[in-house]
């Protein structure tokens, strides 16, 4: 029982790892002992971040942008060089976007289901053969993708395409999760609520008041809630756990 949350000695790769919900996973990650690689657009970030996250365990920064498919190709192919077997992959890179709905653009709709729908996809597609040859029937890899609450319940924001991106996230989980089980890969999804990053920075300065106001465990996330989920989806713990979503939102989604 003791070793149910043990991540020891995987591979994980964490895209959008240098800031927010993804370095909060990392950090648990790197810190229990997982090989943990965090991914993101601007290497000198990623770089930073990999070396205070050394501290505690070992991160090693790769540069992706993938927002393109030659860029998510790129990615992949540098994983796969560095390391056959790959035990976990946290899709958390994404995008946002918010206008008025007469103003809402189209490049509002590219970008952000580029980002949060096809890119997971993608790198999934790409990876599975590393994430097929860490698996077994008895230790299966997993696949964790960050959606959002905003997938599972109405925004009050002018946020169109990131709530049904997130929504379409969800249910992708579901279907691959079917797909993939051959493979003994899980997937799952994590639904965040409000956590501060530097995507909700100016909504929760904004509206702190407000969003507690909806949120029963009366404060925002915080990382150990971010990465504990993760640990308990990346370990043994979850092994039976496929095709599921779960709520990180201390309870928001239940006062819709």
């Amino acid at each position: 029982m003791k070793a149910l949350f043990d991540i020891s000695g995987k591979v994980a790769l964490v895209t959008g790892g240098s800031s927010g919900i993804g370095k909060m996973i990392a950090t648990g990650f790197a810190a229990g002992g997982a090989k943990t690689y965090i991914a993101s657009r601007k290497l000198h970030v990623c770089e930073e971040v990999a070396e205070e996250l050394s501290k505690v365990g070992t991160c090693i920064p790769l540069q992706a942008d993938l927002s393109t498919h030659a860029g998510i190709v790129a990615l992949a192919d540098r994983m796969k060089a560095l390391e056959p077997k790959l035990d976990v992959l946290v899709n958390n890179s994404g995008a946002a976007w918010g206008a008025p709905f007469d103003e809402f653009p189209e490049a509002g709709w590219d970008k952000v289901y580029a980002m949060n729908v096809k890119a997971p996809f993608f790198l999934i597609q790409q990876l599975r053969a590393a994430l097929k040859a860490a698996a077994s029937a008895e230790r299966p890899s997993k696949v964790i993708n960050i959606a959002s609450i905003n997938g599972l319940t109405v925004p009050d924001m002018d946020t169109y395409s990131y709530s049904s991106s997130k929504a379409a996230l969800i249910h992708l989980t579901r279907v691959l999760a079917k797909a993939l089980a051959k493979d003994h890969i899980r997937v799952n999804a994590i639904a965040p609520g409000p956590f501060p990053s530097k995507m909700m920075a100016e909504t929760i300065e904004k509206t702190r008041d407000k969003i507690l106001a909806r949120v029963p465990a009366n404060r925002l996330g915080e990382p150990e809630d971010a990465a504990g989920v993760a640990i308990f989806l990346a370990s043994r713990a979850s092994d039976y756990v496929h095709g599921a979503v779960i709520p990180m939102d201390g309870g928001s989604s239940t006062t819709v």
